[in-house]
């Protein structure tokens, strides 16, 4: 914004890089006395961090870069580029930059925002080197501008976004609480139920998005035209079309496997494995990609509702890390799918249950329609403040 100060991080702050004592395992300790081991999967949405799955032995410090509740972490590799507040104490590994604001003169919640907003992401991508994963190292960090507002508009800026923050937070429990309850209504219907099939013997129609030597090439994807539909354009149940990719429609009566009709049950099978979505009228006749794998019931045994919330149960679950194969890249192959074992109550205890989710999604979707509203509040916030 106009007015601002502008400096470099390395001539307001330490930044520091994590370090791993090796090999790992001989560290890590079950007392509880031992030291916080700081890993990316211990984040959350929260831009804090406040307790960790796993300690090592105050021995690994030695080896590791100690931290402190108020110092601010970075992600360097993977995800990179990633802010948060420590609010613990501990030891990260090589995958953190620590950055210390020793003259006090930011609010750490201000900094957040800063480093978490979309211009600053740009920068961090524009300098991260690497081939298959990006890093950022100490001297990238070091080099990066930030404003440096008077503490009482660094004050101002914060409240604001942290109160919208607050408002997305709580419609997102409300959504999760909306999922609990249909979860519950799933046990309460079908825990006993001792009905079961194979989706091998079900009578599904199963296809996929394994077109060999005719899969799209990266020049064939266009700006317009059939939808190819990705693991992640499939988010809470459904479709959605951000970041979609699209091909010509020549391109799909080539690729004649994955074609899709509204009310199809998407599974993927690759990567994160298991996620599932019901297809809507919207998207009759799009395709899928090689993640996919698509379940159509043309036999009238199982409504898409109860489908959907089976696929999710803890069961199936298991049975998918059961038969899943592979290592840098997980995979569930088709023929693997098949065993799998759901549960196949009457259709009118199907009826029943889908009745109810249906209902649920009316709610859903008003407190949906509410923090869409909210996202696009705070991204216009983040803009104006930031750039």
């Amino acid at each position: 914004m106009n007015g601002w100060k502008y400096v470099k991080i390395g001539d307001v702050c330490t930044v520091e890089r994590g370090g791993s004592p090796r090999p790992i395992e001989k560290y890590i300790t079950d007392d509880p006395s031992g030291i916080n081991w700081i890993k990316i999967g211990d984040t959350t949405d929260s831009m804090y961090i406040t307790d960790t799955a796993q300690k090592i032995i105050p021995e690994g410090t030695k080896k590791s870069r100690y931290v402190q509740p108020g110092d601010f972490l970075l992600s360097n590799s993977m995800s990179f580029g990633r802010p948060y507040i420590l609010k613990i104490d501990g030891c990260i590994h090589d995958g953190w930059l620590v950055l210390r604001d020793n003259s006090n003169l930011f609010d750490k919640r201000f900094l957040y925002y800063y480093l978490s907003s979309p211009s600053t992401y740009q920068k961090f991508k524009n300098m991260a080197v690497g081939g298959v994963v990006n890093n950022l190292n100490s001297e990238m960090v070091r080099g990066v501008t930030v404003p440096v507002p008077k503490m009482e508009e660094q004050t101002e800026i914060v409240e604001t976004l942290d109160h919208v923050g607050d408002l997305i937070s709580l419609r997102k429990q409300q959504l999760a609480k909306l999922d609990e309850l249909v979860k519950a209504r799933f046990v309460e219907l079908f825990g006993d139920c001792k009905d079961q099939t194979t989706i091998k013997e079900s009578g599904l129609t199963i296809s996929d998005g394994n077109y060999s030597n005719k899969y799209p090439r990266s020049d064939e994807f266009v700006d317009n035209g059939v939808s190819f539909i990705r693991a992640n354009n499939m988010k809470d149940g459904t479709i959605t079309d951000e970041d979609m990719y699209f091909i010509t429609p020549a391109k799909h009566q080539i690729l004649l496997k994955g074609h899709l009709k509204p009310n199809d049950v998407l599974i993927t099978t690759r990567g994160n494995i298991g996620q599932v979505a019901i297809v809507p009228p919207k998207y009759n006749d799009s395709n899928i990609n090689a993640q996919i794998v698509l379940l159509r019931d043309e036999n009238g045994r199982f409504i898409p509702q109860f489908l959907l919330w089976a696929l999710q149960t803890e069961e199936v679950k298991m049975q998918c890390l059961k038969f899943q194969t592979g290592t840098a890249l997980k995979q569930l192959p088709v023929g693997q799918l098949e065993q799998i074992v759901i549960k196949e109550p009457t259709l009118t205890a199907q009826e029943q249950f889908a009745t109810f989710v249906k209902q649920t999604d009316k709610s859903k979707l008003s407190i949906q329609q509410s923090l869409n509203k909210l996202e696009i509040l705070k991204k216009s916030l983040m803009q104006k403040y930031f750039g």
